[in-house]
C-alpha cells in the first residue's frame, strides 16, 4: 500500500487517508465496488478509517471483514455508536486518519483508478493548497449509462465566490489537510451538510482550495436521488445551513434568497421537474 515514498516526476507524494462513513442500508455490491475502486488505485491510500454510526449487516460485515484480511495493517473500523450524530462520527474517523492528508468517499460511489495520485500530486505541486477536489461524473446505477457531469469552480477566487450560493465542492472528491480541518473545529452538526459546513469554514480561515477540472469519481444516481433533491427534510436542512453561514458572516440575505428560492421550488414541484432542472441547470 501507500505508506513509503512514492515519486510523480521530481515530486514526493505524500502518504494519504481515506475517511468514509458506512451506514447499514449500504448496498453490499456497491460498497465492495466502492473499497476496490479506492484500495486499487494507482496511488493507494496508507490508511482507510471507516466509521459506522450503525450495526452492519453480516453481508457488508463479511465484505468490510475480506478487504481487512487483503489489505492488513490499512483498515481502521471506528464505531461511532447509534446515538452520534454524523458530525461527531466523522470527527472520530478523522481523529483516528493516521496521515497528514485525508481524501472522502461515499460508500457507494466509484473512484477512477487515477483519481488520488491527481489529487496527491497537485498537493504536492501546491505545497500551501488545503483544500482539493474534482468534476463529478453521474451515472445510471441499472444502465452505467453516463447522464451528466457536475462541474465545479477550479480556482480559489471561484470557489470562495461559489460557496456563498452552494457547495464548492463534490463532497466525495474532496481531499484536505487534516491539520487544517482540526484547526477550524473539524466537523459541526450541520444535518447533510457536514461536509459543506467544514469547507465554508476552513475558506473562512484563511485555506486555499483547487478543483481538478476532470470527473475522477462517479456518482450513482436513480430513482431515490431525485426524491432525496426535492425532500422536506433535505429542504429544512438546505434553510439551516444557509442561516449557518449567515451567523458566521460568510453570507449575506442577498447570497442566500436565490438557492433558498431554487431548493423551495423544487421541493414544490413534481419530481420529474426535479430531475429536469437539475440536468439543464445544475449539471452540464
Amino acid at each position: 500500500m501507500g505508506t513509503g515514498s512514492f515519486k510523480v516526476g521530481k515530486y514526493t507524494l505524500a502518504p494519504y487517508s481515506v475517511l468514509m462513513e458506512l451506514c447499514s442500508t449500504e448496498l453490499p455490491e456497491n460498497l465492495n465496488v466502492c473499497l476496490e475502486s479506492m484500495l486499487m488505485q494507482s496511488y493507494p491510500p496508507a490508511d482507510f478509517v471507516i466509521v459506522c454510526t450503525q450495526k452492519l449487516t453480516n453481508e457488508l460485515r463479511i465484505i468490510v471483514k475480506s478487504f481487512q484480511n487483503e489489505f492488513k495493517g490499512v483498515f481502521n473500523i471506528v464505531t461511532a455508536g447509534s446515538e452520534t450524530s454524523i458530525g461527531q462520527a466523522l470527527n472520530k474517523g478523522l481523529e483516528a486518519c493516521r496521515c497528514e492528508y485525508v481524501l472522502r468517499m461515499d460508500s457507494d460511489d466509484i473512484s477512477k483508478e487515477n483519481r488520488c495520485i491527481k489529487q496527491m500530486t497537485l498537493f504536492a505541486i501546491k505545497p500551501k493548497l488545503d483544500i482539493s477536489g474534482t468534476f463529478v461524473e453521474e451515472f445510471d446505477s441499472d444502465t452505467d449509462e453516463v447522464i451528466s457531469t457536475k462541474k465545479v469552480p477550479v480556482l480559489n477566487k471561484d470557489i470562495v465566490r461559489y460557496a456563498k450560493k452552494r457547495n464548492p465542492f463534490n463532497r466525495q472528491t474532496v481531499a484536505f489537510r487534516k491539520s487544517a480541518a482540526e484547526a477550524v473545529g473539524g466537523y459541526a452538526d450541520a444535518e447533510m451538510f457536514e461536509d459543506y459546513d467544514l469547507i465554508v469554514k476552513m475558506l473562512m480561515s484563511g485555506c486555499h482550495g483547487q478543483n481538478i477540472p476532470e470527473a475522477l469519481v462517479r456518482y450513482r444516481v436513480d430513482g431515490n436521488t431525485i426524491r432525496q433533491r426535492r425532500s422536506l427534510k433535505r429542504t429544512k436542512a438546505f434553510f439551516g445551513i444557509r442561516r449557518r453561514f449567515m451567523k458566521y458572516g460568510f453570507c449575506k440575505v442577498t447570497d442566500v434568497i436565490p438557492p433558498c428560492a431554487v431548493q423551495g421550488l423544487l421541493f414544490v414541484m413534481p419530481a420529474g421537474f426535479t430531475k429536469w432542472f437539475y440536468k439543464m441547470f445544475l449539471r452540464s
